[in-house]
């Protein structure tokens, strides 16, 4: 007897294990590990994962159940990603069904559905206004019998087993097909055929003419060519002239765009030191993390290319990964230009269907090299030859839900098993990896100078309380107003980036001072000018802007702080004749809105692109002259341990879009904070003195690369049992942990209320903890219960990068 192990669709404790079932006579030699299937478990349906096909079980056979039916025909998961799997649920504390879901695009996610089945041999005994719902069936879906008022009913049917309830396991992506038409005779037969067709059957003489030089055609193609009806194509189908059949056809995102083919880049010594590097690594088959340290603008892409280009000739495949989805755009484009067919690209910006198509392509084998955002760290590719993550530091590639890993350790643990490079691209490495690359864990390939040798453009510091005192209340400092309106005059583009959407951070009344907060969230409401709304950036709530304030009545009702949508209006009064793009989540949100937005901008159709932070890395326009950062300062003022980090990360990435071809740039940079060391030192393009300077504060109050964190955030809809309950996990953690671990709280998170729900948080700082996940876990299967009855919330994040 053969024994498959699963691992059921219920992300619990007490389900966290394997399960064993029969594997039926018909599917024997068919089930085999990383295929999903449909088991029974308690009295529904489930999907599961099958991890391990054997001979023996150490349950009793007579207890264990059949698998009902296969999901896949071939595995989705091969034996590394099963593995990757094994080694997400121990480092990120997550259940191993929830690893296995994030390795598969969201289509392949089950759907359960349930029906009413009619037990025949017991219809006559059955009520007859359930008989009548059933008509001439005997199974109906559940969603139909809702909308009735025979639920009671059916219920008490069920109960005297009349009736049962059957559960469905379908997946939410369809396959989409075409309809095409084949001649199905031979050519002999159909010549034949032709010379005995009557002069009225002139449109089937057309159809099969035409099908004799093409041999087979879409459906619609031959009916639009031939101008002829799907009724004449029905008549040679019943004279066995010909047959029609369904094909499946991609979703293909990028149909409508042609890519012309580029060539590579003649490489500058640095490039060609850095590939050579690279390059040994791919010709050994050897195992080495590359951090490529490079100045904005010199040229990273062209040796990702290039190395990609020697792994593709060794008939291996490679994975890139790019930050945001602002940034997908122009990288597919320069992709698709080099590599043709062979790429596919996985990022949110495509629909369901879309990314399904693109996953099938790679699991196929269709393509060799994958372009996408974090998720497409796990295309089911078997033979990689590199993997490459441009924008290293960025945090994006940390997942925030369960499994909260980060797609740079996913790329090394790959990188080791197929014996293949990782290389992490940064202007500005994250302090982890740089410090990393110090002592010779990663290798640093340097890139210190631009493309053509063009100088890093020139930064210049506005402190705005000095704009300030010289009654200048704008937004806009005198030396930006007058660089924009320089570039008005000479036809060159700007780039104006601020940090905050929205039209301003939050309404107060001038008379009693009351700030407009979000009801389920301590934290105030954003103004959005256009739809007239408040809107709640955490739990989504809205509510109309009113004229009124709600506490004293006063009219004196203003707004404060500074978002995209007034910088937009504020810049059409200033500069009336100014064609604008504005780049944030609200203008981008649908889809292909960000691609369009940039295109025109490419295009010359606007000369600013104000934007948030996805305009502040990776694109590349030859006629941005001009950069200005608007409140630098956004940043700096968050309680984090990163704030630093990211300010000066965000200024090198922003300035870096300036002066990138042949015309020289500038940059601006606005500030009420401009002594502060990560602001001078962006200025000065001095990543070097930043990570000293920034490494002795690490080290001094202890915090990663010095130390390792994990954070654990608990809420709860009472705010008492919450503080309890963080208590004692606290308590539970400094038990079993050494004394050289820090456990800092439990204290209020920074927004201390969100959705209703209040926030706790304790902080682990540690170097070496040996007990540490099994305390971990102890504390997850503790609260368990508490956690289905929605009661609790407890997130345990072992390498945070979100401390709100």
């Amino acid at each position: 007897m053969t024994i498959a192990s699963v691992i059921v669709d219920i992300p619990a404790s007490q389900t966290d294990r394997p399960f064993d079932y029969i594997i039926p006579p018909k599917f024997v030699d068919i089930v085999q590990p990383g295929m999903r299937v449909v088991v029974p478990f308690g009295n529904r349906l489930l999907q599961g994962f099958v991890i391990e096909v054997k001979e023996t079980t150490d349950m009793p056979i007579e207890q264990l159940k059949p698998i009902h039916s296969l999901l896949d025909v071939v595995p989705v998961l091969n034996e590394e990603l099963l593995q990757l799997g094994r080694w997400l649920t121990e480092t990120t504390l997550c259940f191993m069904v929830s690893a296995f879901q994030a390795m598969l695009p969201a289509a392949m996610k089950a759907k359960y559905e349930k029906d009413i089945r009619l037990i025949e041999q017991h219809m006559p005994l059955v009520h007859e206004n359930v008989r009548a719902l059933f008509r001439d069936r005997l199974t109906i879906p559940w969603s139909e019998v809702e909308q009735t008022p025979y639920v009671r009913l059916l219920q008490k049917e069920i109960a005297k087993g009349h009736i049962e309830v059957v559960y469905r396991v379908e997946e939410k992506g369809k396959i989409k097909t075409e309809k095409w038409v084949e001649l199905c005779a031979n050519d002999e037969h159909v010549t034949h055929a032709l010379a005995s067709l009557s002069t009225r059957a002139m449109k089937q003489k057309q159809v099969l003419e035409h099908l004799l030089t093409a041999r087979a055609l879409p459906l619609k193609q031959l009916l639009s060519e031939t101008n002829s009806t799907w009724a004449t194509v029905q008549t040679l189908i019943k004279k066995q002239l010909v047959a029609v059949k369904e094909k499946e056809i991609y979703r293909d995102p990028y149909s409508n765009r042609s890519f012309s083919k580029t060539k590579p880049f003649v490489l500058t010594d640095e490039q060609h030191q850095a590939l050579q590097a690279i390059g040994q690594a791919i010709e050994q088959n050897v195992h080495d993390v590359f951090l490529m340290y490079g100045v904005t603008g010199s040229g990273k892409t062209e040796v990702y290319m290039q190395a990609i280009d020697l792994v593709l000739k060794k008939g291996k495949e490679a994975i890139v990964l790019v930050p945001e989805i602002s940034l997908t755009p122009q990288m597919v484009r320069r992709f698709k230009e080099r590599f043709g067919s062979k790429v596919a690209v996985l990022h949110s910006g495509l629909s369901l269907g879309e990314k399904y198509d693109e996953w099938r392509k790679i699991q196929r084998k269709e393509v060799k090299l994958v372009v996408g955002a974090r998720s497409a760290i796990f295309a089911p590719f078997e033979n990689i030859g590199i993997i490459i993550i441009d924008e290293e530091h960025e945090t994006s590639y940390k997942q925030e839900e369960s499994p909260r890993y980060h797609a740079r350790d996913v790329a090394i643990f790959r990188g080791r098993y197929h014996r293949c490079p990782v290389v992490l691209g940064s202007a500005t490495p994250s302090l982890e990896s740089f410090a990393r690359a110090k002592k010779g864990v990663y290798k640093q390939v340097t890139l210190t100078k631009r493309m053509n040798d063009h100088a890093l453009p020139p930064v210049e510091i506005v402190d705005m309380r000095e704009e300030l005192r010289a009654g200048n209340r704008s937004m806009f400092s005198r030396l930006l107003y007058e660089k924009l309106t320089e570039r008005l005059q000479k036809g060159e583009q700007s780039v104006l980036f601020l940090n905050r959407r929205g039209y301003s951070s939050f309404v107060m009344c001038r008379d009693c001072g009351h700030v407009i907060q979000c009801p389920h969230c301590d934290i105030s409401l954003t103004y959005h000018r256009v739809q007239q709304q408040l809107k709640c950036h955490y739990c989504g709530y809205e509510q109309r802007m009113s004229a009124h304030c709600p506490a004293c009545q006063s009219e004196h009702i203003r707004f404060f702080g500074t978002g995209t949508q007034k910088v937009e209006e504020e810049l059409t009064k200033l500069l009336p004749h100014a064609r604008v793009i504005r780049m944030d989540v609200d203008t981008t949100s649908r889809k292909g809105a960000h691609e369009r937005l940039l295109n025109e901008f490419g295009d010359g159709k606007a000369d600013i692109l104000l934007g948030t932070q996805m305009i502040a890395k990776g694109l590349d326009f030859a006629n941005v002259t001009l950069v200005g950062v608007l409140a630098a300062d956004t940043m700096l003022h968050v309680p984090d341990f990163r704030a630093a980090e990211k300010t000066f990360q965000l200024l090198t990435q922003v300035s870096g879009r300036a002066g990138r071809h042949h015309l020289p740039g500038e940059v601006v940079i606005q500030t009420y904070t401009p002594e502060h060391y990560s602001i001078q030192l962006a200025a000065d393009h001095h990543f070097e003195a930043f990570y000293e300077r920034e490494m002795m504060n690490r080290k001094k109050h202890g915090y990663p690369p010095f130390y390792y964190l994990t954070l654990i955030t608990v809420s709860h809809v009472d705010a008492l049992k919450g503080i309890s309950i963080a208590e004692k996990i606290a308590a539970h953690v400094k038990k079993h942990l050494s004394a050289e671990a820090v456990v800092l709280g439990p204290v209020a998170s920074p927004i201390a209320r969100m959705n209703d729900r209040y926030r706790y948080q304790c902080m682990i700082k540690y170097k070496r903890e040996t007990n540490l996940t099994t305390a971990l876990r102890a504390i997850v299967e503790h609260y368990q219960r508490d956690m289905a009855r929605g009661d609790v919330t407890i997130t345990i994040d072992l390498n945070p990068y979100m401390m709100m």
